[in-house]
């Protein structure tokens, strides 16, 4: 009998031109399409911040898209980290650029 997957934390980071051009939307609709929980935030350097929590293949595909971005984005970078999930992310949602993080 396999064990049950036990859901994961993705902290992933987006560079490049994401910024004001509806890159948290694209990723807050993806996101919820993947049924994950979680939030994204643009952050003060100019990049994208996503956290989100489920199973990994669920992540994975998120991840890919992050790489892939809204047609009017230019991704030079995204960097991610990966850690046990905490189950303390709730919906997925957009948070405001002051956002500090979970």
């Amino acid at each position: 009998m396999e064990a049950k997957e036990r859901p994961l934390r993705l902290d992933a980071t987006v560079s490049g031109r994401v910024q004001g051009v509806g890159f948290r939307f694209f990723v807050l609709r993806e996101a919820m399409l993947l049924g994950l929980e979680g939030w994204v935030a643009n952050t003060a350097d100019g990049s994208v911040r996503c956290v989100a929590e489920g199973l990994r293949g669920e992540l994975e595909m998120l991840l890919d898209r992050l790489r892939e971005g809204p047609p009017s984005a230019i991704v030079a970078n995204v960097s991610e980290a990966w850690m046990p999930a905490t189950g303390t992310l709730g919906p997925f949602g957009v948070r405001s650029g002051a956002h500090r993080g979970d």
